[in-house]
Order: C-alpha cells, then structure tokens, then sequence
C-alpha cells in the first residue's frame, strides 16, 4: 500500500464501524435511533419526537345529516439537542509508519485503530444515555442499593413491567427493555430456571445483543452503568403540605440547612410504598422544593410524611424503546473545507451509529480523526423505571 488514504482504508472503517456496532453495549441498541449522514455542530437541535394529543371522547348520539366539525387534534413537533461533539486523533510518525510496513502489520493495526476510536466515542454515548436514564427516571421499580440486581428476586422484573405498564407504556409490541449492568447479568445467568429455558434463544434474539426474553422484557447488559453518589441529607425532613396524585413539586423541610437531595436520587415518603427518581433536587433540605419526573406521584402524599432517599446505587433501566432517544450526527466543518487531505462518513446499518474519519497531512506526519456529534434525550420519563443496584 502507498500513502495513507482513505480509499486504501475504507475496508478497514467499514468494519470497524460494523464490528462496534454489534458489539455488547446495552443502551444504544435499545433506545430510538435518530441519525443519519448530514452534518451538524454542538448545540444544533433535531427533530425527534412528535407529541399527538386527540380530542375528547364525544357522545354519538341518535345520528345527523351534517357531519360534526370534530375536535382539533394537537400534534406538536419536539427537538432534541446535540450536545457533544467529539473525536479520537491517531498521529502517525514516518518512522512509526516504517516500521508498521516492514513487519507487514500497516494494514491491520490502522483498522483496530479505528476500531478502538469507534469503540471510544460508543462507550461515551453509551454512558451518556446510562446517566439520562438514571435521572430521567419516573420511578423505581425496587432492588436494594449497593446490592447487584437479581440476586435473589428476579420477581424483579415483573414489578417494573408493572410500573411502566401502568404509567401507559405499550406492552405488547417487542419494545420493553431491560438494561443491567454486569454484576447483575451475572446473576441472571446463574439463575438456572431463568437463563437456562431461555439461553437457546432464536439467532435474532443472540444478534441484537439480547441475553434473555423475560415478562415481555429484552434483558441486556452494559458495561457503562451510571452510578449515582446520594445527596446529603440529614436530620428529620418532611414533606411541607399534602402533595395530591399527580404533583411533581414537593416542598420539603425539617432537614439540616446544609443537607441535600440530589438528581437521581431514589426517595420516598412517609417510610413505605413507592418511590422516586428526583429530577431536580434541593440545596437546602430544612425548606427547599424537589422536582420528581414525569407524572409525579401516584398516590397522595400527607403533610408531615417523611422523606427518605437511599443509599448510593448502581442503575439498571427498565424502560420502553420509545423513552429514550440517541440522535447523531457527522460533525460540521467549514463551507470553504479545511486542511483535510481526505474525509469520509461511515454509518453502520445495523445500529445506525454514524462516525466521519478525516485525514490530516503534515510534516512528516498524518493524523487520523474519528469524530461524531451526538445528544441524547427521555422523552417520557413515566416509560423509564429503575431498579436499584
């Protein structure tokens, strides 16, 4: 092979590409996909979701000649931001590259190069979708904090299922997920009257990243599970009036002035029954107010109930696909070009993940770029649950 071009390398990018995509992250595959090949830059929003609202339920009646006007529909178009806009650079030397041809490995080491800067930027949107579903959360569907999931109970799944089923999910379309992380796949695996009726999954099932079908639930696993560190709070905090079913600000106080509740954090009224994520908290748990995601409480919470968050955990996402959405993009260069000696946009069929390589000639030296824009996005937190781990 000559110079470096892309040409030479394209081979190389395709599978590198198709070889990330397929590999074990548990999110990415499980969530809306929203991307193609255009460009974009940081900050620039997408079009991702549409919110449809149909009108009320109307009496038919006896019947009439005129036909009714009907109720206006509201549909509603939502954007989702692309907040990150990253690469990975692999310099190469003259001499570096001399030796590479000499020892006849120039060709397979640029390609698991790329490979590892594909796998790079896949890791950091894997997390970044981890951490938004953590927060993003509408409630928690049990699991003991600092504890792996599935250890004992894997009754588990059915009370998520439960949870998103009743906050509306659909249930019956293929599109309920479970993304643990692998403390917990582990103990899924053990778990011989689980894993072992269903380890011979169909192929389809084994190709897309599936460990397991269970309660209608497509089980992965990730190894970018967000970890959440809980607030600070302390002394005797308690709610400040009654909360009724469906509030989602709660006032709190009786806390000390310095403790806090923090996004993410798993909390609960009144010692029993259900909890919830917190998406925005509090700085001052002695009279601050906390935000809770989604349609906020299920059930009325009484005045002077108290409140309660757990301990540090480890999340493991329940959620249908529709919640959650990766939008991604090439990244945007300038109208003029720049110094770029060559640049090409690979996306991979399978999971759709899009990356741009561009090469770089300088002085006795190349530089190889694989870059990719990206944001991520729950889009109905009442869809998402999370059971602790």
């Amino acid at each position: 092979m000559g110079d470096l071009t892309l040409t030479s390398l394209a081979n190389d990018i395709f599978v590198a590409a198709d070889t990330v995509g397929r590999e074990a992250v548990g999110y990415i595959p499980a969530v809306t996909m929203n991307a193609d090949s255009s460009r974009a830059a940081v900050g620039d929003n997408v079009t991702a979701a549409f919110t449809a609202e149909a009108g009320a339920l109307q009496d038919i009646g006896t019947g009439a000649m005129s036909i009714p006007e009907g109720e206006a529909t509201s549909i509603t178009g939502e954007t989702l931001t692309l907040g990150n806009a990253k690469a990975v650079q692999i310099p190469l030397g003259a001499e570096q590259e001399k030796l590479l041809r000499n020892t006849g490995r120039y060709d397979s080491v640029y390609g698991d190069l790329i490979a590892q800067a594909m796998r790079k930027l896949t890791n950091q949107m894997e997390a970044d979708l981890a951490l938004a579903a953590k927060n993003g959360a509408r409630t928690v569907a049990g699991g003991t904090a600092g504890t792996a999931a599935f250890g004992s109970n894997l009754d588990l799944l059915a009370s998520a299922r439960q949870q998103l089923v009743d906050g509306g999910a659909p249930q019956f379309d293929g599109n309920l997920q479970c993304v643990m992380n692998t403390a917990a796949g582990v103990n899924v695996r053990t778990d011989a009257a689980m894993f072992n009726a269903n380890q011979s999954g169909s192929t389809d099932v084994r190709e897309q990243g599936i460990l397991i079908n269970a309660h209608g639930i497509n089980l992965r696993e990730t190894g970018q599970a967000a970890s959440h560190t809980k607030g600070t709070l302390a002394g005797s905090p308690l709610t400040d009036v009654l909360d009724a079913a469906g509030a989602t600000s709660i006032a709190v106080n009786g806390g000390t002035g310095s403790s806090t509740i923090v996004a993410g954090d798993s909390v609960q009224f009144g010692g029993a029954g259900q909890k919830y994520v917190v998406g925005t908290g509090t700085a001052d748990a002695s009279g601050g107010t906390i935000v809770l995601n989604g349609s906020g409480l299920i059930d009325a919470v009484a005045n002077d109930s108290a409140v309660a968050i757990d301990n540090n955990y480890t999340a493991n996402s329940v959620f249908h696909r529709n919640a959650i959405e990766l939008a991604m993009r090439a990244p945007a260069v300038p109208s003029v070009g720049d110094a770029a000696d060559d640049s090409l946009i690979v996306q991979d069929p399978h999971s759709g993940l899009v990356f741009e390589v561009r090469i770089y000639k300088g002085y006795r030296r190349t530089l190889l770029e694989v870059g990719a824009v990206w944001g991520v996005k729950v889009w109905k937190p009442d869809f998402v649950t999370t059971i602790l781990g």
